[in-house]
């Protein structure tokens, strides 16, 4: 089959690969249709996420059609249409069965790794390194999924692969960060990244009963699809953020602040620079944590940092004293995408929120390094790519989807 792999540090190629199998009588084989890169895969790209390994099938943004099944697969049948959410769950352990699938105690095989690193390991995660499972991803035609009774999740009829492909990670992401913000009837949320995950918290916060919401980025097409989704915004290339927070705000600051940005968020100025040197070592430090600090000094006193934004290691320079004497609460972790699947599905057929409004992007799977270039770089108006395994290239014309702006 051909896949997606992992070359190198800012190296990928589609290469072909051995067909997955079935190792355990719990497993399932899922033939892709299709497949998105997602934010965090970039930092796997850039090599800020340790223990990748040449070869190693990227993806976990993934769903398709059951064609294969373990003899143990219970709730699940060949034929079954399904999506992958991108923590694994066992489904039994004592965080599974109190719905928080992402810190499953059994589905991650290499513990000790993460435990290194974080304390305690999460659950695995699909082709996000062997320090959370080394499981190979689903941008490619076939995918092993594991737990697949815990984990498949049927497709109700009458809904498309692109209305429930985001399901596997970034609507839920978006959608747990938003609760994550503790928002009460009319609350001002600010929301830092208005990429994929940002604009899908900024709809949830919506959702979830906010008042206002203000998007925080710098490029033109983001801006503009966040005021799409009735988001006031800043472009912090040209006003300074704090300030203009505070002064939308009557100076008191947003009621709660997402960072949905991460580990690569782009500074300006010396502490920028001087953090994307110290990154670039990855030894001095393995973070830019820009957004995060930010958000701690601009939300309001007694206010919520929310942070779906993924971090992986080390950051200097966080004000842990404006967090503690400004009485913040910090929320944040891998979203336990199993807890909001049948809400957010009910969301989407009732029509209260489109996913595919996101995709900007149309490829099949061969132009995959190309859409990692142009995902990466923010080159062509690029916000999200979903890709099709199946597609032949040479019958498909990459399609960039028109937007309000072009």
């Amino acid at each position: 089959m051909k896949a997606l792999v992992w070359q190198g540090i800012n190296r990928v190629a589609v290469e072909q690969v051995p067909d997955p199998q079935i190792l355990q009588p719990t497993d399932a084989i899922v033939r892709v249709t299709k497949t998105a890169i997602c934010g965090s895969d970039l930092h796997l790209l850039d090599g800020y996420v340790p223990s990748m390994v040449h070869g190693d099938i990227l993806g976990h943004e993934f769903m398709g059609e059951v064609v294969e099944v373990g003899h143990e697969v219970r709730r699940v049948k060949v034929g079954d249409r399904v999506i992958v959410p991108f923590p694994i769950a066992c489904g039994k352990c004592w965080y599974c069965q109190h719905n928080m699938t992402s810190l499953c105690d059994n589905s991650n095989p290499n513990p000790k790794l993460a435990e290194t690193m974080w304390g305690h390991a999460p659950a695995g995660i699909y082709g996000y390194s062997h320090i959370t499972g080394g499981y190979a991803g689903g941008q490619a035609q076939f995918a092993r999924t594991v737990y697949a009774d815990a984990n498949l999740y049927k497709v109700p009829e009458g809904l498309t692969d692109e209305q429930v492909l985001f399901l596997t990670d970034i609507l839920p992401t978006g959608y747990m960060a938003a609760e994550h913000c503790n928002i009460q009837g009319g609350d001002v949320v600010a929301v830092f990244g208005a990429g994929p995950v940002g604009l899908f918290g900024i709809a949830s916060a919506f959702l979830l009963g906010a008042g206002r919401v203000i998007a925080i980025d710098r490029f033109p097409e983001r801006l503009e699809m966040a005021r799409s989704y009735g988001a006031e915004t800043i472009d912090y290339e040209k006003e300074e953020v704090f300030e203009r927070l505070k002064e939308m705000t009557g100076g008191r600051g947003p009621d709660s602040v997402m960072d949905a940005v991460g580990l690569e968020s782009h500074g300006t100025g010396l502490g920028g620079i001087a953090d994307a040197v110290k990154q670039t070592t990855r030894v001095l430090e393995s973070e830019r944590p820009h957004a995060l600090r930010a958000a701690i000094m601009a939300c309001r006193k007694g206010g919520t940092v929310s942070v779906p934004g993924v971090y992986g290691g080390l950051a200097d320079k966080i004000p842990v004293g404006a967090f503690m004497n400004k009485g913040l609460t910090l929320k944040t972790g891998q979203t336990h995408v199993h807890r909001y699947l049948d809400i957010l599905t009910n969301h989407i057929v009732k029509g209260d929120v489109d996913p595919t409004r996101i995709i900007t992007h149309r490829l099949t799977l061969d132009d995959a390094p190309h859409a990692y270039q142009i995902f990466k770089h923010k080159h062509e108006g690029c916000i999200k790519c979903v890709l099709d395994p199946w597609a032949d290239p040479k019958d498909h014309e990459p399609v960039k989807v028109p937007q309000a702006s072009d």
